[in-house]
């Protein structure tokens, strides 16, 4: 792992989107010998927008629901007696979570595949989707006053002042003068314009190479870190996406 005081700092480009910032978190893994009547359940069940089967240690392949449908239903096949490495659509599309949101749209074009499988240092983190990147609007570029408190036991309780800069149903960009380690466990409190209640989001800071050198501090900047959201109910979900989507700029000029 490269020390992080041997890399020299970043400035922050706000106008980035990145595959991390739209992906939803989480990746459901399976091996091929389930059954389709299993692997239908476990996709209710988990609200995901397909499998991941691990069929072999460098044999992947998804199972989604119209493979199900194309596959198994039209076909008039048992689902109980088909094992999903059998209907499983290959190949798999991977891409890494810091990559630009551009660069998701375009494997996807290439390749034909409406769905990837988002990684970190090569495991599975998450899933992006053609519709993730139609319907989910890009991050509303802001300036929102937040308090980060610190939830892991190196600093228990402690609390920082912070800027939200960007903010998405899935993540926020934030400015803060104190230096926030990756993989810290904290909770984001910020009152949204317009909004009646507050909110109170857990979230993880990113080790993200596209955000300010990962906190440090420049003389004329102050540092940002990404986080993301790591425990939102729905409810909050659609109130941020509302607002998000009103306060994007698509509504606003700002040219």
């Amino acid at each position: 792992m490269t020390n992080q005081n041997d890399q020299q700092p970043k400035t922050p480009n706000p106008l980035l989107t990145l595959v991390a910032h739209m992906m939803t978190p989480g990746v459901v893994q399976i091996p091929g010998d389930v059954s389709v009547t299993e692997a239908a359940s476990l996709l209710e069940q988990e609200h995901m927008p397909c499998l991941l089967v691990k069929d072999t240690d460098t044999h992947f392949g998804l199972m989604t629901p119209a493979d199900i449908v194309k596959k198994v239903v039209a076909q008039g096949l048992h689902p109980d007696e088909i094992e999903v490495r059998a209907i499983m659509s290959r190949p798999v599309q991977f891409i890494e979570y810091d990559c630009l949101a551009d660069d998701a749209s375009a494997m996807m074009m290439s390749s034909g595949s409406p769905i990837l499988i988002v990684t970190k240092q090569e495991q599975p983190v998450g899933v992006l989707t053609a519709r993730d990147l139609i319907l989910s609007p890009k991050r509303c570029h802001t300036r929102v006053p937040a308090t980060i408190s610190v939830l892991d036991e190196d600093a228990p309780g402690a609390q920082h002042q912070a800027i939200i800069v960007q903010l998405s149903h899935v993540g926020a960009m934030v400015q803060s003068p104190t230096l926030l380690l990756p993989g810290t466990t904290v909770l984001v409190s910020f009152s949204l314009p317009e909004l009646p209640a507050p909110l109170t989001i857990t979230g993880t800071i990113l080790d993200d190479s596209e955000t300010a050198g990962l906190g440090k501090r420049t003389a004329s900047t102050t540092p940002s870190v990404d986080i993301k959201f790591t425990d939102l109910s729905p409810e909050d979900q659609a109130r941020i996406k509302a607002w998000v989507l009103k306060n994007s700029p698509k509504a606003t000029d700002l040219s």
